[in-house]
């Protein structure tokens, strides 16, 4: 069983910053590309972030230039930098780690933390 382990979440007014941090086993950390979707009350979970084992990113174009996502490949351990956030930014966020081993995706999730922007 593969354990994602989140933390970070919390309550911040518009305009603050948070930051999401991701810990992986390193079995999977070096070889799978780790993200962070999120998933607001009646809405569709959504990619916000990317990084490739190689550390290539992208972003979802509302967070672009507003968050930044890394890795610690030392620490196996994701990170999701969030500043200038916004009330629509509140949602679940969730970290994920994937791979595709032919034409066979593979996924782990973490448990979710509560990203809630207001004041």
């Amino acid at each position: 069983q593969v354990q994602l382990v989140e933390s970070g979440g919390g309550l911040v007014q518009p305009g603050g910053s948070l930051r999401l941090s991701c810990g992986a086993p390193g079995s999977i950390f070096s070889i799978y590309a780790m993200c962070w979707y999120r998933q607001a009350p009646g809405k569709q979970r959504e990619l916000v972030a990317k990084i490739t084992s190689g550390g290539s990113t992208n972003y979802a174009n509302s967070v672009k230039g507003r968050f930044t996502i890394s890795r610690d490949n030392a620490k196996n351990t994701v990170y999701l930098q969030m500043n200038s956030l916004r009330p629509e930014d509140t949602a679940v966020y969730y970290c994920n780690a994937q791979h595709q081993n032919g034409i066979t995706w593979y996924h782990y999730w973490g448990q979710g933390t509560q990203v809630t922007v207001s004041s």
